[in-house]
């Protein structure tokens, strides 16, 4: 996967790697597919994640202890025939990725082509 363009986001990519290499291999697995979707996407550190933009906010890569989550700022309104979706807030929904394995199972990619 590329380097990020923003310093913010390499740094905390380089320092993640450093500190758990099973989550920083789904980490750049899920930002390349999302830079592959849309090559003109924009990231930055928010919150203590990655965001993602194409004008407006669609959802970032947050490490938490257990997962990697994949928040989707208009998530409820995402076709979801599977319910794997996860949160019950007015707009935003994410999936909770355990392991490599998770990105296929909850299949991340049909979720990553609905933001536009």
């Amino acid at each position: 996967m590329k380097k990020s363009k923003d310093e913010k986001v390499q740094k905390f990519l380089d320092e993640f790697k450093e500190l758990d290499t099973e989550k920083s291999r789904i980490l750049q697995h899920l930002r390349k597919m999302v830079f592959t979707q849309y090559p003109k996407v924009s990231e930055r550190m928010m919150y203590g994640g990655i965001m993602f933009s194409l004008g407006e906010d669609f959802g970032g890569l947050f490490a938490r202890k257990n997962h990697i989550s994949f928040e989707f700022s208009r998530g409820a309104s995402m076709k979801d025939p599977e319910k794997v979706l996860e949160g019950t807030g007015e707009l935003r929904r994410h999936l909770k990725i355990k392991s490599f394995e998770d990105i296929k199972d909850l299949n991340v990619d049909y979720f990553v082509k609905q933001v536009s």
